[in-house]
C-alpha cells in the first residue's frame, strides 16, 4: 500500500490528501532554497567576478527548478483537483438544468 493512498483513521481523505500535497510542496521549497543557495556560493566563490557572460550560471537551474516549484504550489495551493473538479461537475449540471 503506498503512502499517498493510505488515510489514518478518522481523518477526512480529501482534507489528508491536502496536507500531504501542502507538506510535500513545503519539503520541496526547502530543498530548493538550501540547493539553489549552495549553487550560487559556488558559482560566487569561484570567479563570480570573472565569469565572461551576462547571466550567472545559477540563473539557469534556478529558473528551470522554479517553473517546477511554481507548479507544485499550484497543485498545492491554489488549484486542488477535487475543487476543479467539483466545480466542472456543478457547471455542467447547472447547463443541464437550464
Amino acid at each position: 500500500m503506498s503512502n499517498e493512498s493510505f488515510t489514518p483513521q478518522g481523518k477526512d481523505p480529501q482534507l489528508w490528501h491536502l496536507a500531504q500535497k501542502r507538506a510535500s510542496f513545503k519539503k520541496h521549497f526547502i530543498t530548493y532554497i538550501i540547493i539553489n543557495g549552495f549553487l550560487w556560493l559556488l558559482w560566487f566563490f569561484t570567479g563570480a567576478e570573472t565569469y565572461g557572460s551576462i547571466l550567472p550560471w545559477p540563473v539557469w537551474p534556478t529558473f528551470g527548478w522554479g517553473i517546477g516549484l511554481l507548479f507544485h504550489y499550484m497543485g498545492a495551493y491554489v488549484t486542488t483537483g477535487s475543487d476543479s473538479v467539483e466545480k466542472e461537475y456543478q457547471k455542467l449540471k447547472n447547463n443541464q438544468n437550464s
